[in-house]
């Protein structure tokens, strides 16, 4: 019997979803390679909700719905929300390998969909042969592929991608190969917000390209989850600590997202700061007398613009104005 998971809607409202996960059968070429990319589940993880989201749409495409399309999903949020982390832990929960392709703007549809290459031929010729492109490569076996900032790509690189993403739901190679979407392949996304903060390189989303994909928010954590978080990676943290963190943690992006500009800051506390830069600092900083200050200081403060250090000092004054004293961890 296939193995299945169970996913929780963390909000208690919906039913839990249980589903078969993928098998790989090693039938292919690579299996080898698919094999090690399939991601070890996070045991430090928590589920916002995100996970659920993906095993609704999940769940409707394995239906006997006659005439469903496959949906496509793209998570939109601010850097440091923790957008790929949800895509990958779904792909460690199916059991799918997990290719993750940046969209930068330096990179041509020719390096993602793939080239013809001249090869010698062992007779002092040579001989055309066809590359696959990273995505090509991904879709000829199971794989959950995430398009990572996909409005940081090129013009020319979304338009290759349309038929993939559409009814049709396949890729026309320049060597005459359709490579047509598989069963158990699942073709994700992630952007950050198109607004006038500083992301650079991005734009907004061709409208054509936008309407082949369902774009959901990730928004930041709130201060229970941001405590959940803290909690399950961090069990022997002092509460003191846990508690302070999370509260600067809203505040500051609660002003990040402020619509007053004399009042906003242009950069979030991201979870990266929260859940690896704060702790290491608080390891490192464990004999001082304010433990949390100077990790504050050393591992928070040099991420943030200088414009917003100011705000940040008030909201830690406002917030916390004196960390614990007593060391962070028992």
């Amino acid at each position: 019997m296939p193995e299945t998971v169970t996913f929780i809607d963390p909000t208690g409202e919906g039913e839990p979803i249980e589903l078969e996960k993928f098998e790989l059968d090693g039938t292919h070429a690579d299996s080898d390679l698919r094999e090690r990319k399939i991601p070890t589940p996070d045991p430090h993880y928590v589920d916002l909700g995100m996970l659920y989201r993906f095993a609704q749409v999940e769940q409707a495409r394995r239906s006997e719905a006659d005439g469903l399309v496959p949906l496509h999903v793209a998570v939109r949020g601010h850097m440091g929300t923790g957008k790929d982390h949800d895509i990958e832990q779904f792909a460690a929960q199916m059991g799918l390998p997990y290719f993750r392709i940046p969209l930068t703007g330096e990179v041509r549809d020719v390096t993602l969909i793939g080239s013809t290459h001249l090869h010698g031929d062992g007779k002092g010729g040579t001989e055309s042969r066809w590359e696959d492109g990273d995505i090509t490569r991904a879709l000829r076996g199971p794989a959950l592929l995430n398009l990572s900032e996909l409005n940081a790509a090129g013009a020319e690189t979304l338009f290759a991608l349309h038929g993939l993403l559409d009814r049709y739901g396949a890729l026309d190679l320049p060597n005459g190969e359709t490579v047509s979407l598989r069963h158990d392949v699942r073709v994700f996304g992630t952007m950050n917000p198109t607004d006038i903060r500083d992301y650079a390189g991005t734009q907004t989303l061709n409208k054509a390209f936008a309407d082949r994909w369902v774009i959901w928010e990730k928004s930041f954590p709130g201060e229970e989850q941001v405590q959940a978080m803290l909690e399950r990676r961090y069990p022997t943290l002092k509460e003191e600590y846990v508690q302070a963190i999370a509260r600067l943690t809203v505040e500051i992006n609660a002003s990040f997202d402020a619509s007053d500009t004399g009042t906003r800051v242009e950069t979030p506390l991201s979870l990266r700061s929260v859940l690896d830069r704060l702790p290491t600092g608080l390891v490192i900083y464990a004999d001082r007398d304010d433990p949390l200050r100077k990790a504050w200081e050393e591992f928070v403060l040099p991420q943030v613009d200088r414009f917003d250090r100011d705000h940040y000092e008030t909201v830690w004054n406002a917030v916390v104005r004196k960390g614990p004293a007593e060391r962070p961890f028992s």
